[in-house]
């Protein structure tokens, strides 16, 4: 397929809700889900919702074995999950720095919850369930904000931790 140019920060596009997917296995929507793989490897990224690549469907797709920006991570199964639907499992929140391919160089402290229950549907139709906790719980939060027109910068408590990653993080 193809690598699509990635939507950025000040696209009305990013700000407008997602529709659900209504049929699977099409054409359509397995192209979409293609472009929007090719453009994760190529940008390096650890998510991506489908907004960021100019679909406002309820698409996202994340996983990776290993991250060049999250180096300490655990690796994350590669999953596509459409119209999914987050459930948090405890009200334990943490904090840690989030970036995103639609924000690029800047970075910000964001608060999420910790474990989460997850559901929706992979290309084919089939339900998806799973409980996940830590990185893997932020990434499929971070991905699930983009289908409802929030950007990481909103969820930030304090903008003292936002900025520039060559700036927050000089040695």
């Amino acid at each position: 397929m193809s690598i699509k140019s990635i939507v950025k920060l000040g696209n009305k596009q990013l700000a407008t809700p997602s529709m659900p997917v209504t049929v699977f296995s099409t054409l359509q929507l397995h192209a979409l889900i293609q472009d929007m793989q090719d453009t994760l490897k190529e940008k390096g990224g650890v998510g991506i919702a489908a907004p960021q690549v100019g679909d406002n469907l309820r698409v996202i797709i994340f996983g990776f074995e290993k991250s060049v920006r999250y180096p300490h991570e655990v690796p994350i199964a590669h999953t596509v999950l459409i119209n999914p639907i987050i459930e948090p499992l405890s009200d334990e929140m943490n904090e840690a720095w989030e970036g995103c391919l639609s924000v690029p160089g800047l970075r910000g402290l964001v608060s999420r919850f910790s474990k989460i229950k997850y559901s929706g549907f992979d290309a084919d139709g089939n339900a998806i369930s799973r409980i996940v906790e830590n990185f893997h719980a932020r990434v499929v939060q971070h991905e699930c904000d983009h289908l409802d027109g929030v950007l990481f910068p909103e969820r930030i408590k304090d903008m003292r931790y936002f900025g520039f990653e060559d700036e927050l993080f000089k040695k």
